[in-house]
């Protein structure tokens, strides 16, 4: 088992940063890989970043590439979502993940098995 906490969630100003933490704790290990999704009201959940703990390699969608910056600090078993220029579009419900995808398929959130409650990012216009 895999527990994890989200926090930095928080209302702010389009054109405005916001830095996301996932803390892992349990059976966190260095085959895994975190991903960041979000989930905005009446909408399907979507895939925004993903990293995997050994090796770093990132990936990320196309709506965030450029203004969104995925990290992790292996010491506090803690990876962090950087977002700037954030816009209406980016609100919604925040959650991290772990599992143990492949590169290919580090995107779907089928691949992921642990989930966090999730934070709340609103962005106003």
């Amino acid at each position: 088992q895999v527990q994890l906490a989200e926090s930095g969630g928080s209302l702010v100003q389009a054109g405005g940063s916001l830095k996301l933490s996932c803390v892992a704790s349990g059976s966190y290990s260095s085959s895994h890989a975190v991903g960041w999704f979000r989930q905005a009201p009446g909408k399907e959940r979507e895939f925004v970043a993903a990293i995997r703990r050994s090796s770093g390699y990132k990936v990320y969608a196309d709506s965030v590439k450029g203004r969104f910056t995925i990290s992790r600090d292996n010491a506090k078993n803690t990876v962090y979502l950087e977002m700037n220029s954030l816009t209406p579009e980016d609100t919604a419900l925040y959650f991290c993940a772990v599992g143990q995808p492949i590169i290919s398929a580090m995107t779907r959130s089928d691949m992921y098995y642990y989930w966090g409650q999730g934070t709340q990012v609103t962005v106003s216009s």
